[in-house]
């Protein structure tokens, strides 16, 4: 059976990032235009700080701030877990599940290489998550 490396998932990926005083807007409006679900926050060398999800954005709102003025740094998952480019899909798929989320950076000694999210598993990683069920139930 095939397993993607995640190299092989983000080769082609356009990464999402802004800086961690960049508004929640910002960043909705940016997963929007791109549609993305996630974008990376970053610092000035451009590494990674945290990520801001959907629902970090249903979060901030949820709990009354302001989308125009909340900065992420305020909202956003700091150090999220991530993944090297060398690991399998289904490694992905796994951690995932693990860490009850749907978005997961991969980086590889510091240079973010994009973000997978369950919408990048096709064909024979489908087949191998039907295989195991329960894992993918988590990230639906």
């Amino acid at each position: 059976m095939t397993n993607r490396k995640l190299a092989d998932i983000v080769k082609d990926q356009r990464l999402i990032t802004l800086a961690e005083d960049a508004s929640v807007q910002e960043a909705c409006r940016s997963m929007w235009e791109n549609r993305a679900g996630s974008v990376l926050v970053v610092d000035a060398g451009r590494r990674l700080l945290g990520i801001f999800t959907g629902r970090d954005a249903v979060r901030a709102l949820a709990e009354g701030r302001s989308a125009e003025t909340t900065p992420l740094a305020d909202v956003m998952t700091r150090n999220p877990v991530t993944v090297e480019p060398s690991a399998h899909a289904i490694d992905a798929l796994r951690r995932m599940c693990d860490c009850g989320f749907r978005h997961l950076p991969v980086v590889e000694e510091g240079r973010i290489l994009g973000v997978v999210s369950r919408g990048d598993f096709k064909g024979m990683e489908i087949d191998q998550m039907d295989e195991e069920e329960h894992l993918w139930e988590c990230v639906r």
